[in-house]
């Protein structure tokens, strides 16, 4: 049992001192003059920049860009001093034109260095702040804006109108949307009667009449001639002296007179 917790504690004792001397080794790694003199030669060149220079940077090729950084001696990519750039623009519309920086102050991690210094601007206050990674190269610059507690009330409110107002929006019209589907019904049966409007016209051909009428007038000319004929035998004569043009039925029957 004493081995052991003897063992245990060794154990201990040995990770401590490493922890210790890594924490040791990571904070000699940085030099915190020479990243502060990398901080202010950034901070000299943008204040002194035009918007037609800042353009003129973002237009590079990367190859001549991190040519021309590589010459000036600034240990930074292309696309991080682009960002860097864009940060810089976006911290000027917030807090107005840079009027003074104070003394830096410098932070290290397991994932590199952040030197920070108070930002005296225009319009606001900020923290400006510039990253390093392992290798001392700088990777961004940001600034830190101070709002006052009426500025980040306003500023929340009106993300919450703007997201709840989205919410609304959509929700609304999801409903007028789903209002329409019931008369979707409605539409259908209506379009299905004028496509079977057109189909009445069909019932129009009645020709029959027509053939009616032929068929009335074989009758007629089939009871002359059985009319014509009685009235020849009658006659003792033939039917060539004279001609039956029509047919009428008259009042009083001379037939039935006669017979009684």
């Amino acid at each position: 049992m004493k081995k052991k917790l003897t063992i245990a504690g060794l154990v201990l004792i040995l990770i401590f001192s490493l922890a210790g001397c890594g924490s040791k080794s990571a904070e000699n790694e940085y030099n915190q003059e020479e990243l502060q003199k990398y901080a202010e030669a950034i901070i000299q060149n943008f204040s002194n920049m035009s918007d037609e220079e800042f353009e003129q940077y973002r237009s590079m090729s990367d190859y001549n860009l991190d040519y021309t950084l590589m010459m000036t001696g600034f240990p930074i990519s292309a696309e991080n001093f682009r960002t860097m750039i864009d940060s810089w623009k976006s911290g000027q519309e917030d807090c107005g034109t840079f009027q003074e920086i104070g003394d830096f102050t410098m932070e290290i991690s397991n994932t590199g260095a952040v030197l920070t210094a108070p930002l005296t601007a225009e319009e606001r206050n900020a923290d400006l702040q510039f990253a390093f990674d392992e290798k001392g190269q700088m990777e961004s610059v940001t600034v830190n804006a101070h709002y006052s507690t009426g500025e980040i009330l306003k500023k929340a409110g009106l993300n919450t109108l703007l997201g709840m107002g989205t919410v609304f929006v959509v929700l609304i019209f999801i409903s007028f949307i789903i209002s329409l589907f019931e008369k979707i019904p409605a539409l259908e049966e209506k379009f299905r009667k004028k496509e079977a409007a057109p189909a009445a016209p069909a019932s129009a051909p009645v020709p029959a009449a027509v053939e009616q009428a032929p068929a009335a007038q074989a009758d007629d000319s089939e009871l002359i001639a059985v009319i014509a004929a009685a009235i020849a035998a009658a006659e003792g004569t033939t039917t060539d002296g004279f001609v039956v043009r029509s047919i009428r039925r008259r009042k009083s029957n001379k037939w039935s007179a006669s017979m009684r």
